[in-house]
């Protein structure tokens, strides 16, 4: 029987809750994460001061909370509209990807408070993994070609990189080099880890050993 967390050609709209709709809901979830950097860098300190709380402590508390449901999920099993069914006896995806994003938050060096600039390397490394994953997902689910999968991301996480090198002052080199990275987290097929964290933590680490020679 094909393990559905590491068939990478897996049609996912198969196993997903909520069939095609479900589906749709994942990835508009999923794409909807881009929003993070801009709530964060920009309007962290405000939302966070609702909460008492420092923009760094905020997200902490939030990733700790996922993370607690998540335990109470995987006792239960639940499972809900636009998880795979897998997910029922593993971490899910959302949490993985809660923790990497909160871990590029809290170690991404920061430029200037208050404006996008502040995201200068963790915007690119977060809008990166929300915006490859569905592109590189879609195509291997619906071309079964992980050549062409792959093409896809580079293309689109070169743009994100770029983009930011351009817009918020993302260091070119790190922008050349970290942007392959965020595609080679999508290629592991693992049951330990989900690509949502791999897409960050990749050039997450690659950053920090880059940082001495920028």
């Amino acid at each position: 029987m094909t393990d559905q967390s590491t068939d990478v050609f897996i049609d996912h709209v198969e196993h997903s809750i909520g069939g095609i709709g479900g589906h749709a809901f994942r990835r508009l979830t999923h794409v909807s994460m881009a929003s993070i950097p801009y709530l964060y860098y920009v309007h962290g300190s405000t939302i966070s001061s609702f909460f008492s709380m420092q923009a760094r402590e905020f997200v902490s508390t939030i990733c700790l909370l996922i993370l607690v449901i998540e335990a109470f999920r995987l006792k239960t099993g639940i499972v809900i509209v636009g998880q795979r069914e897998y997910e029922s006896n593993q971490i899910s995806a959302l949490a993985w990807g809660a923790l990497a994003v909160a871990l590029a938050i809290l170690i991404a060096p920061e430029g200037e408070n208050g404006s996008m600039g502040a995201g200068k390397y963790g915007a690119p490394i977060i809008l990166g993994m929300t915006l490859v994953d569905p592109v590189m997902g879609e195509v291997k689910r619906t071309k079964k070609d992980l050549s062409a999968a792959i093409i896809a991301g580079l293309c689109v996480s070169y743009a994100v990189w770029m983009g930011c090198h351009f817009w918020i002052g993302t260091d070119f080199i790190a922008a050349l080099l970290l942007a392959p990275l965020t595609v080679l987290g999508e290629l592991p097929p693992t049951r330990s880890i989900d690509d949502n964290a791999t897409m960050v933590l990749f050039p997450l680490v690659g950053l920090v050993l880059l940082l001495p020679f920028l």
